[in-house]
């Protein structure tokens, strides 16, 4: 796995907002994305740049 702190339970910013990380899966490529659930249930998945770590 990637050197990543984006393990489940996470919080995070993405581009539709802040979320929780509930899912880590690997590509075919060897990429990682993380699945992100908002507070409205949703879930998306982003890869490692398109997220980063939400601050208190």
């Amino acid at each position: 796995m990637s050197d990543s702190i984006f393990t489940p339970g996470t919080d995070v910013f993405t581009p539709r907002g802040r979320g929780e990380v509930i899912d880590v899966r690997a590509t075919p490529s060897g990429k990682f994305v993380f699945g992100v659930e908002d507070a409205d249930g949703e879930v998306a998945y982003f890869t490692e740049k398109a997220v980063r770590l939400a601050q208190s």
